[in-house]
């Protein structure tokens, strides 16, 4: 046996001839059982750790504990071969247990071993990894295995190994290798889960255990198309189109956004930033996918981002005239509330949400220190802004800081003690206000006591934060009349919407309601308890039958423009009323002839059906009791006299007249629908108790006949209508002037001083310390209060190129480079119509070929520069001209000319030969 032994022992030394000399037997069992090097060595992360078939190591020791080099026992050559499944792939039996079919050794050991005793030739050493698992450390005998397919073609898998703690992007990195993928292409991964759905691999940082990738497990590669759309992000429905998509060769960049319903102002948002040069290349060139941050808890799990990635792939794949921004607009409705559905928004809003979202998706800062915010303390300027700007980047340090974030300096100044609080704070955007007028022009309709008069249309000049009173006193100056004799309401659907008191602010009415100012009697008034007239509310109302099984009911609707009539509060006969109102209506009713008054006795009957209820006029001719004055033939003032009846109540009139009547009076609620009791009758005549309102129904037969519609409906111009009040466009440097403005702060913000240890009204300004790469500049032309909101439709004119902002900068400048300093225009969001019904579009400077551009959701056209500025420029970008040349490419020898930069004046082609 020993003569065995040692011819082993020679075969092995042939094979290893590199092989050191072999230690004494106490010698190799100490290396392999004890110390740092041997069994005993503690488990480490990462390190590699070696499998040796049980029977064999169990063999080696019986050897080396017998203390006899030439003994039977020797072991001989190492060989696993028990451990494996076939000698072909070599792939490790399943089940094995440590202690029962292997032994570990670290890495030390197994190599003298090997170095002893050699390895059976054609065996692969058995290498696994030391990976930390949540609590503990253990040796990974059995790596996760998984299945790697193409997207393309999901039944040829690849069958790959890896340890726990190696990271998703090396599985993606073998299935690129595998599957022969390009350096250019941009893949992704997907896993199948059991039940057969589907789930992306986002962030391919985590490890495979984080990832929970287990055995058997199917990972698919996909890869993204020419167009910049994903194969998976499809319906099959499409396939055809998205197959002449590609076909379709454009202009990168120019492509529209369809409108999803009243998403325009996402498209506006989203196309002003898609022309952000180095934002965009930013996306195109990938440089996002190693700075996706998926564990930032104020970001939004890299989702926007990766969504925003897709969008700008796509339009500027130069494959599609428009896309369909769903999905986006899904993930944004999914983080932030406020945007689901499809409800208009507004862009710059969007906008400020957007940037957010990206900078948090992609902020490098993956565990955010605090950070104490430190006063000035009479410390120079350029410490502090020095140490704001560091202790910002701590915080936050992402593209969208690199290209939009720029720094403002806050002076706040305590109105008692003088205290001065210096900060300088980031921002994102610049919101400047524009330069607003302290007037209101206001549109009414004077209606004149004169019933011969058509009601006047008024255009007013008043107070932006004027009292009714002063609407009242703009109008006397062109009427004549004293305001004390007005009444002003709103008039809606043919009824008073609101009846104004003279205190009351202006800022309730808003520029669509029609406001009617009426003359009235300069006695009159509301108060319940005055012995002076009373103004009555008239409603005009026509009986319209209405169909069901017996023909008996009757329907009332109001028409026309309700009236303010002043009338004795006290002995006021129906019949007086009737005639008041007769009279009022003189432009438009015509009184019945003497034919239709003379109708005989053979009327009588028909006369009955005419029995007026509560609240009706009976019939009869009325003694003069208002205060309006009528002429000669009226019936009202030196007319016949009827007597006053003394009948406990109309509804006990009897009908002695022959005198035809037009129309009934009916008291009703401010809706001109349900009756009031809000009238005495004595022998004396009516009075009313409260504020009546009456209308004044119709039979259409006699509406028909005596109301002239055309006539009522007609109303005339003052001269001051005609006149246009021109509003002076303002510069953007006034704007940023007004920004930079020392103001004083709202009660409802004020500042808490650490001197006086209180709130303060302080003053505030701010001053522009650094600017961005990239300047946004926000137009605040929407003004919201507590009564009304607006729209400014100011024109501000802004230069395309060279905006020079040397003057607002208070940072000591470098005077060597005036490039610093200046913009160019590169979009416009533009917001067009009202408050409710506004559409939102994009001018952008296209990155390539210099081009300016109108999109309009999926519409997009080219335009000239003189047609960007307008009044509807709300949101302006525009790039710092250092950037501009810095990303404007440079020809080289085999390369075609350089388009021109956005700042450029446009090819002559192009140019506006108007």
């Amino acid at each position: 046996m020993a003569a065995v032994a040692a011819n082993v022992a020679a075969a092995a030394e042939d094979r290893e001839p590199q092989r050191e000399a072999v230690p004494g037997l106490e010698s190799q069992r100490r290396q392999i059982e004890n110390g740092e090097s041997g069994r005993e060595r503690p488990l480490r992360a990462g390190e590699s750790w070696f499998l040796v078939e049980q029977h064999w190591y169990k063999q080696w020791e019986v050897y080396v504990q017998g203390g006899d080099q030439d003994s039977g026992t020797f072991p001989g050559c190492i060989n696993n071969a028990d451990l494996f499944e076939d000698q072909v792939n070599w792939r490790l039996k399943k089940g094995l247990v440590e202690g029962e079919d292997y032994v570990l050794l670290p890495a030390a050991a197994w190599h003298c071993l090997v170095d002893w005793y050699g390895l059976e030739h054609g065996q692969p050493p058995i290498e696994r990894k030391v990976v930390e698992l949540p609590s503990v450390q253990k040796v990974e005998v059995y790596p996760v295995e998984l299945l790697l397919v193409r997207h393309s073609d999901m039944d040829t898998p690849h069958t790959a190994q890896f340890s726990h703690t190696d990271s998703v992007d090396l599985v993606l990195r073998t299935a690129r290798e595998q599957f022969l993928v390009s350096p250019q292409e941009e893949t992704r991964l997907w896993i199948k889960n059991a039940e057969g759905s589907f789930e992306r691999l986002c962030n391919t940082r985590v490890t495979v255990l984080d990832a929970a990738l287990k055995s058997g497990q199917v990972v698919i590669m996909e890869t993204r198309n020419k167009d910049g759309t994903w194969p998976s992000a499809q319906p099959q429905a499409v396939n055809t189109a998205l197959e002449e998509d590609e076909e379709f060769q454009g202009q990168p960049g120019i492509c529209g956004l369809t409108n999803l319903g009243n998403t325009c102002f996402m498209n506006s948002a989203l196309q002003c930033l898609s022309n952000v040069p180095q934002l965009t290349e930013y996306f195109l060139k990938n440089r996002y996918l190693e700075e996706l941050n998926f564990c930032n808890p104020l970001g939004m799990k890299g989702e926007i981002a990766e969504a925003y990635a897709d969008l700008v792939k796509q339009a500027w794949s130069g494959h599609h005239r428009s896309i369909v921004p769903h999905v986006f607009k899904t993930k944004v409705g999914h983080f932030a509330s406020q945007f689901l559905g499809y409800q208009q928004h507004d862009s710059q809003e969007l906008l400020s949400f957007l940037l957010d979202g990206l900078h948090e998706d992609l902020n490098r800062v993956k565990k955010k220190e605090y950070v104490e915010l430190c006063d000035a303390a009479g410390r120079p300027d350029q410490e502090v802004a020095q140490e704001a700007w560091q202790n910002h980047k701590r915080r936050n340090d992402s593209v969208i800081v690199d290209t939009f974030h720029g720094l403002f300096k806050s002076t706040l100044v305590c109105p008692d003690c003088g205290n001065v609080s210096v900060t300088f704070d980031p921002f994102c955007y610049l919101s400047v206000p524009l330069p607003v007028s302290h007037k209101r022009v206001m549109e009414v309709f004077f209606v004149s006591m004169d019933p011969r008069r058509k009601p006047e249309q008024h255009r007013l000049v008043v107070p932006k934060k004027g009292k009714i009173s002063d609407l009242c006193v703009a109008l006397a100056k062109h009427t004549g009349m004293s305001p004390e004799r007005m009444m002003v309401a709103d008039v809606f659907s043919h009824r008073f919407y609101k009846i104004y008191q003279l205190e009351e602010s202006l800022s309730s009415i808003l520029d669509r309601d029609d406001i009617f100012i009426y003359e009235v009697s300069g006695r009159s008034t509301i108060g319940e308890n005055s012995r002076e007239d009373v103004v009555l509310p008239i409603y005009l109302r026509e009986r319209t039958p209405a169909r069901d099984y017996n023909n008996s009911y009757y329907g009332l609707m109001l028409f026309g423009h309700p009236l303010l009539v002043s009338v004795p509060r006290d002995r006021l006969s129906w019949d007086a009323l009737y005639h008041i109102l007769l009279y009022r209506l003189s432009r438009y009713v015509t009184r019945p002839s003497s034919d239709d008054e003379d109708d005989g006795d053979e009327k009588d009957m028909e006369d009955k059906d005419n029995i007026p209820k509560p609240g009706h006029v009976a019939g009869g001719s009325s003694q003069n009791s208002g205060p309006e004055q009528a002429g000669p033939s009226s019936g009202v003032a030196g007319g016949s006299r009827a007597p006053v009846d003394n009948s406990p109540g109309p509804s006990h009139w009897p009908q002695r007249a022959r005198r035809k009547h037009l129309f009934t009076l009916q008291t009703v609620n401010s809706n001109g629908t349900s009756d009031r009791s809000t009238f005495n009758e004595d022998t004396h005549g009516v009075s009313f108790s409260s504020q009546p309102y009456i209308a004044i129904d119709w039979e259409p037969e006699m509406k028909k006949r005596y109301y002239d519609e055309v006539e009522a409906e007609g109303y005339v111009k003052h001269d001051c209508v005609g006149y246009v009040l021109k509003k002076a466009p303002v510069r953007l440097q006034e704007c940023i002037e007004l920004f930079t403005t020392v103001e004083t702060l709202e009660k409802e913000n004020p500042w808490y001083c650490p001197t006086c240890k209180q709130q303060q009204l302080a003053t505030k300004k701010l001053d522009l310390w650094t600017l961005p790469e990239t300047l946004i500049i926000h137009l605040k032309r929407f003004s919201y209060t507590k009564f009304s909101r607006e729209k400014l439709d100011t024109l501000v004119e802004f230069p395309i190129r060279d905006l020079d902002f040397s003057e607002f900068v208070i940072k000591p400048q470098n005077e060597s480079a005036p490039e610093l300093y200046k913009y160019d225009l590169i979009a416009v969001s533009n917001h067009y119509g009202g408050l409710r019904d506004g559409h939102y579009t994009t001018f952008a400077c296209n990155k390539d070929s210099g081009q300016w551009h109108y999109f309009d959701d999926n519409s997009v056209s080219p335009v000239t520069e003189n047609q960007i500025e307008s009044k509807a420029a709300y949101v302006l970008f525009y790039q710092r001209q250092d950037v501009a040349r810095r990303l404007q490419p440079q020809p080289g020898l085999s390369d075609p000319p350089a388009s021109p930069a956005c700042g450029s004046p446009p090819n002559s082609e192009f140019m506006d030969v108007n």
